[in-house]
């Protein structure tokens, strides 16, 4: 479980990712060009996670607006790819409202690249139970891609280490939490990507669901894949909060 994405007056490291957002009638466009430090290691495709993290920042960002002023929190978020992710190009990731409910906000997401749809991304969301958050008064729609980029490769950057094969460790850092103070929900769904990715190197993921469960408040976060006829499990524990169970996340990679 994770709050929605931080608002954009603050230093997050997804700001480094050029993404920005604007609205399109009643929906929710945004946009990013690719880069190398995009890629998923050893190969020149663009991270499954990212678009995770992309597809969370546009759904909460509607979510913010259906739910405000109480803050969304993140239940599920699937992602879907027909072919490959992308190598280079803008990346366009278009987000419309599903559903508004009493209890649950569902919104969903296609991805283009240069005009081409290659997939599509869903995630649900509940007002957060702590009426003493509030999503902030301006949102990041309409504000300017960040001029820092990411200068080394994503999970680098964060601080995401390799255990062993299967299982990584995702340190908390301050430039990666949400506005509540919990650490990013793409972030984890990058931990999730990278300990079933240590299984399979050279490989990508056409498919990443994940159920938060509850917020990851202390870090770090453990993520521990199983992998099986290119189907994984992975499931990530704040080692600092009693080891806690926060997400279980369902992968699948595309063939050899």
């Amino acid at each position: 479980m994770t709050q929605s994405h931080d608002s954009g007056h603050r230093r997050h490291v997804f700001r480094e990712l050029g993404f920005a957002t604007t609205m399109v009638g009643d929906e929710l466009h945004g946009a990013a060009t690719i880069t190398p430090h995009m890629h998923v290691p050893g190969t020149t495709r663009l991270r499954t996670s990212i678009l995770a993290a992309w597809t969370d920042s546009v759904t909460g960002l509607l979510a913010s607006l259906a739910l405000r002023p109480r803050v969304p929190v993140t239940l599920d978020l699937d992602i879907q790819l027909t072919c490959p992710a992308p190598s280079a190009g803008q990346v366009r990731v278009l987000g419309r409202t599903v559903k508004t409910g009493r209890t649950v906000f569902v919104a969903a997401v296609e991805f283009q690249c240069d005009g081409k749809f290659f997939g599509f991304g869903t995630a649900s969301f509940m007002a957060s139970p702590n009426r003493t958050l509030q999503v902030p008064e301006r949102l990041s729609i309409g504000l300017p891609p960040s001029p820092a980029r990411l200068q080394v490769p994503l999970a680098q950057r964060v601080g995401c280490r390799h255990r062993e094969p299967g299982t990584v460790l995702l340190p908390r850092s301050e430039d990666g939490l949400n506005f509540s103070h919990t650490i990013s929900g793409g972030l984890i769904a990058l931990a999730a990507e990278e300990a079933a990715l240590s299984l399979a190197p050279g490989r990508t993921l056409c498919a990443l669901a994940l159920r938060y469960l509850q917020p990851a408040r202390t870090g770090p976060i453990i993520a521990t894949a199983t992998l099986a006829h290119d189907l994984g499990r992975i499931s990530l524990h704040d080692a600092g909060n009693a080891n806690r169970l926060t997400t279980r996340a369902t992968v699948r990679l595309f063939g050899e």
